[in-house]
């Protein structure tokens, strides 16, 4: 059994064979998905997916780094609207991206406290996105941590010191698809990383793992991520989902 705690199924990406897809991911063992927000555009069919599967969809809301820009206020708005007005099992995904453009990292910072700070009162867990970000992110998390605030590293691609200290701040690590990449050098990094602070996601539809890496990511790949993570770890992939499933039952609550 294994949960992938980060995937866009809900994107235009899968719309001619979303179904599929789905029971592709049953098929392999998947037994829940955890649906991170993107912007006010994709609240709706993030909810209506979670509807029309609510025993295997766990819905997010959150506004990622990369939707902030001139008008972040007004998307805030919205997205803090439907946080009170239906329940969600965390504040994602949100962080700082300074991968694509740098115009707008204030307003990348300031709306990644803000969320920080709607995930601490409500007592949930926050998805961090984090993309040539790390020192910035860190900062971030250092000046707000508190013992309510907790989450995952989302697409983990730091050294072992970084993971280190971001499971020191109480954070799990987000392993996906690039495990698997063969000169990323995170399998050494994920080889070191005790198997309690890792949870599995494939972030799809981007960043398949080998082999079907430069395709479309599913959920159906969450087993071949488990797999490599077994290999780094010399033990058996039900284990690795196993404690991998347990770590996202603590962290999401369900």
């Amino acid at each position: 059994m294994f949960v992938d705690t980060h995937s866009h199924i809900y994107s235009s990406e899968f719309s001619s064979d979303r179904t599929e897809v789905i029971a592709n991911a049953l098929k392999s063992g998947v037994s829940k998905i955890i649906l991170p927000n993107i912007d006010s555009s994709t609240i709706k069919p993030l909810l209506d997916l979670t509807i029309s599967y609510p025993d295997l969809f766990i819905p997010l809301i959150g506004l990622h780094p990369t939707s902030v820009k001139e008008d972040f206020q007004k998307e805030l708005e919205i997205i803090e609207y439907w946080l009170h007005k239906r329940k969600f099992s965390g504040i994602g995904e949100i962080g700082i991206d300074l991968y694509w453009d740098k115009t707008f990292i204030n307003e990348q910072l300031e709306a990644f406290r803000i969320q920080i700070g709607w995930a601490k009162k409500a007592g949930i867990p926050v998805v961090i996105h984090v993309r040539d970000s790390f020192p910035e992110v860190l900062e971030v998390i250092e000046q707000e941590k508190s013992e309510s605030l907790r989450g995952v590293f989302h697409s983990f691609t730091g050294s072992a010191d970084q993971a280190a200290h971001v499971i020191e701040l109480g954070f799990k690590i987000g392993v996906g698809g690039i495990v698997t990449f063969k000169n990323s050098g995170l399998d050494a990094v994920v080889g070191q990383i005790k198997l309690e602070h890792i949870i599995l996601e494939t972030d799809s539809p981007w960043l398949a793992p080998v082999p079907h890496r430069g395709r479309r990511n599913e959920s159906a790949y969450t087993s071949i991520i488990a797999a490599k993570v077994a290999e780094l770890h010399n033990t058996s992939c039900e284990e690795v989902g196993r404690i991998t499933t347990q770590n996202a039952q603590q962290l999401f609550g369900f």
